[in-house]
């Protein structure tokens, strides 16, 4: 321990000056390198530990989370954004020169760049092949139900599953609540969960799981309703739940398949598409009934 504590002696000794972090020009914390002495070998060892509750505290500040490029409704390609996030590597590095050395030192947070899994050029390569479509049916006088299906059915519209990826539909739509835009109804579709909003939500995830059943997708995770629902043929529901089921599927193609999600009138269209590329293994599937399914009054279930 004595020897320890001579090698420590011999470096430079912290002195007074504050560490000054800066981003966009900005002050996100204002340190000092006493704070961050290991007891007992004040200003020789650097706590690891309080380091690095620092550095999940500038990671907090600093993150940004990379956008996919996607398409609108419309067909419109968005083009993807790059993230950030903070280069912890080199801000250790930038800590311990400022803690073994003199003075003041006011440093720009160090960052890396995030670059996000699908950019223009890709989406673009998997837009030109269609490789599988659902159509289900509803009655778009029902308001409030056919708004909850167009706010889940954007939610998904858009959405780039790439190879060997799994597609959550839980994790993709969020928690159906009504700070989101999802509307009570006082009527909804017979046997149709409703999560205590209006329904809808199961009427998208059922429609999205004969899609991409139809284009040989590997099926992780699906749940039948307990009682069947009209909008689809007997055992091809996909029911939802933000508390407990989901809809899980994975894509084992060699190729990205790209999912579009549009409401006309009374009908939901789920497409998947693909590159050139893709060979696919089609299923044959009944199609969903025309006729408007049977509604009833929410608390009657």
């Amino acid at each position: 321990m004595k020897s320890l504590v001579s090698l420590l002696l011999g470096l430079v000794i912290s002195q007074p000056g504050n560490m000054i972090l800066q981003h966009n020009g900005d002050v996100l914390e204002n340190i000092h390198r006493s704070d961050y002495d290991k007891v007992p070998f004040e200003q020789m060892m650097v706590d690891t530990h309080k380091l690095q509750t620092l550095l999940n505290r500038l990671e907090k500040k600093v993150y940004v989370s990379p956008l996919n490029a996607t398409v609108d409704s419309q067909g419109k390609l968005i083009s993807e954004k790059a993230g950030q996030r903070l280069d912890r590597k080199e801000f250790i590095h930038q800590f311990y020169s400022y803690y073994y050395q003199k003075g003041q030192t006011i440093l720009s947070v160090p960052l890396k760049t995030i670059y996000p899994k699908v950019d223009s050029e890709l989406l673009s390569s998997i837009q030109s092949k269609q490789i599988g479509q659902y159509i289900t049916y509803f009655n778009s006088l029902n308001k409030e139900r056919t708004h909850n299906i167009q706010l889940a059915a954007t939610a998904i519209n858009g959405q780039t599953v790439l190879p060997g990826e799994t597609f959550s539909f839980n994790k993709t739509v969020g928690k159906r609540t009504s700070a989101k835009g999802y509307l009570k109804a006082p009527v909804i579709v017979r046997g149709e969960l409703s999560e205590g909003i209006g329904g809808g939500i199961c009427q998208v995830s059922s429609t999205l799981f004969n899609a991409v059943d139809r284009v040989g997708v590997t099926i992780v995770e699906r749940f039948s309703h307990s009682r069947s629902v009209p909008y689809v043929p007997p055992k091809r529901d996909a029911t939802v739940s933000w508390y407990g089921a989901d809809f899980v599927f994975k894509n084992p193609y060699s190729q990205p398949i790209l999912i579009r999600a549009n409401v006309y009138g009374g009908q939901l269209i789920v497409r998947i598409l693909s590159s050139e590329e893709l060979v696919h293994h089609s299923k044959s599937l009944p199609d969903a009934p025309s006729k408007l399914p049977v509604e009833i009054l929410s608390d009657k279930q």
